[in-house]
């Protein structure tokens, strides 16, 4: 398409005008640039990151970590007890998510209004865009040829043990079952962005900037008069020298669950947002190994078709925490990633690679602790931190979601458990439980990983309380705009894709209807 620039195709600086830009062409960026299109609105996207359609892709894990992934995946929390997953491309994560697509909980809108005063975001508000997407991106419940082996243990040992389960419904589309949905979709079957409301939105008119990292909005009053854009070598991931300046109507702030709020400490305007990065959340996820007598080939076919809803609520008993607060998955990691989860050196680590084939796992997405969430912050050389305290309840749940994984695997035969950690914690049998109590959670003591940041950027009534308004208006701000996952008051509990792109629709009619 001739409306798709790169840092290659931009030679000199440029000023451009559009009513719309917006920063960010993740689940939030691309799904209201395609909305705002709907409504026959000139639209920029913009995105630091590299254009990557399926013909750049090789399958290769380390090639795509290095294309798609932020840091290279070595982003981590402030300890560096966590590793943060997230895009750094057109599309963004949504290119290397597993494609999970879960509709809000109703119960989480129904506290999320009467808690936080959010309004518009109900239920009946959201279930037409739910519909339009679930359309539009083919979701539906995954068949049984899409279980790997470690689902259909999974599928058994729910069944076994009496715990809920459902079918994971999926965002795709003539899938192949080739197993490198976390290294972007060769065959273009898994419905991202890239796939979906990026191509539908450059058909309707917009332009995308990919290589092009938003720096300095330029403030007059209560607007934002233009936007200054550092265009990015790609093979150096640093500012080349040119630059574009971009007027718009309206400014729209999709960077991320990770970014945005960092990207608006950058502006200066913490002072006056005091809750800015504060409230975050990213569902921490722990991850257990399975070594089996039988062939499991973790990395095929989709990461998760069934998944574990059973302990999805904490349970607490007389004000004591008892079990609960996740969901439980199949896990799906390349060898790469897996050896690097591994707490074994040397030929201990040789001996347990060597039986690849035969190893399984599970993995748990843990719903945030309300009153032990996280923060944004930035930091005195001006670069960002993610702080996160991991609190008593925290630990506790992800002891839990341990001890149940433990439970779910023994159950289906596995004959060896591995923590995935530096703590090299290895289960026998139930037996072994014990070896959890002293366990380490923080500064690399599990292998912690976080694909599903918000917060930071909260919706709420005023700036005392929250960042933006149920219009995803900045508050203070009269042409400025936030549609991702910061926006969230709280954890979204499940992958927060749906959520995201269906906000996104009530955020484009505001942005459209404020032009």
């Amino acid at each position: 398409m001739n409306n798709i620039f790169e840092a290659r195709d931009i030679t000199q600086d440029q000023t451009l005008t559009t009513q719309v830009c917006v920063i960010g062409t993740g689940c939030g960026g691309a799904t209201v640039a395609k909305k705002l299109t709907d409504h026959g609105l000139d639209v920029i996207m913009l995105d630091q990151g590299g254009y990557y359609p399926a013909q750049r892709m090789d399958q290769r894990e380390l090639n795509m970590a290095g294309k798609i992934s932020a840091e290279r995946n070595f982003a981590s929390s402030h300890d560096g007890g966590n590793l943060l997953l997230y895009g750094n491309n057109v599309g963004g994560a949504s290119v290397h998510y597993w494609a999970d697509s879960y509709r809000t909980p109703v119960e989480k809108l129904e506290q999320w209004a009467q808690e936080y005063h959010i309004t518009g975001h109900s239920m009946a508000d959201l279930l037409p865009a739910f519909e339009e997407l679930e359309a539009n991106l083919h979701i539906h419940a995954a068949t049984d040829p899409y279980f790997n082996r470690m689902n259909q243990l999974l599928r058994k040992g729910s069944e076994t043990l009496g715990w809920r389960g459902h079918r994971v419904p999926q965002a795709r589309k003539n899938c192949v079952k080739s197993g490198h949905c976390m290294q972007g979709c060769l065959y273009d079957a898994k419905q991202s962005q890239m796939v979906t409301h990026i191509p539908q939105a450059l058909a309707q008119g917009a332009r995308l900037y990919a290589n092009a990292q938003a720096q300095q909005l330029v403030m007059e009053g209560d607007k934002v008069k233009c936007l200054s854009v550092a265009m990015i070598d790609a093979a150096t991931n640093r500012p080349n020298g040119i630059k574009l300046t971009i007027n718009a109507d309206a400014y729209v702030l999709a960077a991320g669950g990770f970014s945005s709020a960092y990207f608006l400490m950058q502006q200066g305007l913490k002072k006056q947002l005091p809750q800015l990065g504060k409230h975050f959340s990213m569902n921490p996820s722990v991850m257990v190994h399975g070594i089996y007598d039988e062939e499991i080939i973790l990395w095929r076919n989709i990461p998760a078709a069934w998944g574990i809803d059973h302990f999805w609520q904490r349970q607490y008993r007389n004000g004591q925490y008892q079990e609960g607060g996740y969901l439980l998955m199949p896990n799906q990691i390349q060898p790469a990633m897996f050896a690097a989860t591994l707490p074994l050196y040397g030929v201990e680590h040789q001996q347990v690679m060597e039986q690849l084939p035969n190893i399984g796992g599970t993995i748990s997405w843990i719903d945030d602790v309300e009153d032990e969430l996280g923060e944004i912050r930035i930091k005195r050389d001006g670069s960002r931190e993610v702080y996160y305290p991991y609190g008593p309840t925290t630990k506790a749940v992800l002891k839990d979601s341990i001890k149940k994984q433990a439970e779910l695997q023994f159950a289906v035969g596995a004959k060896q458990l591995i923590i995935a950690g530096h703590q090299g914690i290895t289960l026998n049998s139930m037996d072994d439980l014990t070896r959890l109590e002293n366990l380490t959670v923080s500064a690399g003591g599990l292998m912690l990983a976080s694909p599903h940041p918000g917060g930071g950027c909260r919706m709420g009534l005023n700036a005392t309380d929250s960042v933006v308004n149920s219009d995803h208006q900045v508050h203070g701000f009269h042409n400025l705009y936030v549609a991702d996952s910061s926006v969230f008051p709280t954890s979204s509990a499940l992958d927060p894709s749906l959520t995201i792109m269906a906000f996104s629709h009530i955020a484009a009619k505001c942005v459209a209807a404020n032009i």
